[in-house]
């Protein structure tokens, strides 16, 4: 996991984008029940599992802007429908998932998946379909710039491949410069799970790190399927580290900080995204006090833009919060809901009525797209990434992710 008109176009503005009623019956689909074509938009992420809760809030707020633009009539003629699969954070699952999205003859382009490592095999899938993918959550900075992104060399794998977070090409060094500049902690122990989100972002953290001249004391790796982490806690607690960065996600690290700390080692513990969620501190409980996680864009309660999003979030009545990725969730549908409208428009009122080319022409208007979304402003650069560059860092304070710093990387 907000302004008067949400969502405004740089051309046209969207009035009462997010004026949803109470009474709007909430169904799975975000199916408003009025006629016309009806066009599915698939949704990918872990519904079941450790991440689920993460995975509800990107289909919870993938269904609230279905089901927005269907109240409002955004794209006149045009009825929106989510199908949601769980992909329970498994990349075969997520291929799996994508080609049951392809195969529905009424399904124009999807967004997802959370987590990075299941990204690959889907974008093969929908780029061969010639539709478009967003995701709202992968920051692996490969699935955009190519493997050799790190030397500079940076070539976009899939046109059809977009996303509205950042990447942990900044991610990670932004929070070395934090907690080196601002926090002046210069001994680090640098753990990571061994998955392409945790590893990548371990090693973004390390190498800034190391630049500035921090001084990495110690190095190790976990198995994010353990629960048993006192053999690496010790460790930790005998390297006289002052703070540990986790690249992992939260199931993993919420013990592994409770654990560190019962070690005796009473230093925080600084990660990504992914333990940037109300369940890193359910699971470590008073141990996550002090532990810091990094987030793409800044806090949703700091933007305008963002304040209808969570009032009809809110007024919809789900049982899970929109947690971290929720409002690039939202945005990410309304990126492709935008698109579909440009097609339309220029299309005689109506999409091409070879479904082929109407994907194909989606994937062409959400190049495109720019508009002030919930996570500020949305538009994609020449690799598919956001052109929001925007962090923000985030301290367990009493119980709570307290926002400590807001702003871009300067590298």
């Amino acid at each position: 996991m907000r302004q008067r008109s949400l969502l405004i176009l740089t051309t046209a503005v969207t009035a009462g984008a997010l004026t949803l009623s109470a009474c709007g019956s909430r169904d799975d689909s975000g199916n408003s029940g009025e006629g016309g074509t009806t066009v599915v938009i698939g949704v990918d992420a872990p519904l079941t599992g450790k991440l689920s809760a993460l995975g509800q809030g990107i289909k919870n707020s993938a269904e609230l802007a279905a089901k927005t633009a269907n109240k409002n009539k955004e794209v006149e003629g045009i009825t929106f429908e989510i199908v949601a699969l769980d992909d329970v954070a498994q990349p075969g699952t997520g291929q799996q998932n994508a080609n049951r999205i392809i195969d529905n003859e009424k399904a124009i382009a999807a967004i997802g998946p959370l987590n990075s490592n299941v990204a690959p095999p889907m974008q093969k899938a929908f780029d061969s379909a010639g539709m478009a993918q967003i995701s709202p959550a992968n920051t692996a900075p490969e699935l955009t710039q190519g493997k050799d992104w790190r030397s500079g060399e940076k070539v976009r794998p899939f046109d059809t491949y977009f996303r509205t977070s950042t990447t942990d090409a900044i991610q990670g060094p932004y929070a070395a410069q934090y907690m080196y500049d601002e926090k002046k902690l210069k001994k680090v122990f640098v753990i990571d799970d061994k998955k392409t989100y945790g590893a990548g972002l371990a090693a973004t953290f390390k190498d800034e790190f190391v630049k500035l001249g921090g001084k990495v004391v110690g190095t190790d790796h976990v198995n994010p399927e353990d629960t048993d982490f006192s053999a690496v806690a010790t460790k930790v607690s005998n390297a006289g580290a002052d703070f540990v960065y986790y690249g992992g996600e939260y199931p993993a690290g919420a013990p592994l900080s409770d654990q560190i700390k019962k070690a005796g080692a009473k230093i925080p513990v600084v990660g990504g995204d992914a333990l940037f969620s109300g369940e890193y501190i359910k699971l470590a409980k008073k141990n996550s006090e002090g532990d810091i996680a990094s987030s793409v864009g800044a806090p949703l309660e700091t933007l305008d833009t963002a304040k209808s999003f969570m009032k009809a979030y809110d007024e919809a009545g789900y049982d899970l919060p929109y947690e971290a990725y929720g409002g690039y969730s939202y945005d990410s549908v309304w990126a492709i809901i935008q698109g579909v409208k440009a097609v339309t428009e220029a299309n005689d009122g109506k999409l091409p009525d070879d479904m082929d080319k109407a994907r194909a022409d989606v994937v062409k208007a959400i190049q495109d797209v720019s508009f002030e979304g919930v996570s500020g402003k949305v538009a994609f650069d020449e690799f598919g990434d956001t052109t929001n560059k925007q962090l923000s860092l985030y301290e367990v304070k009493d119980g709570k992710h307290v926002p400590v710093k807001t702003g871009e990387y300067e590298g």
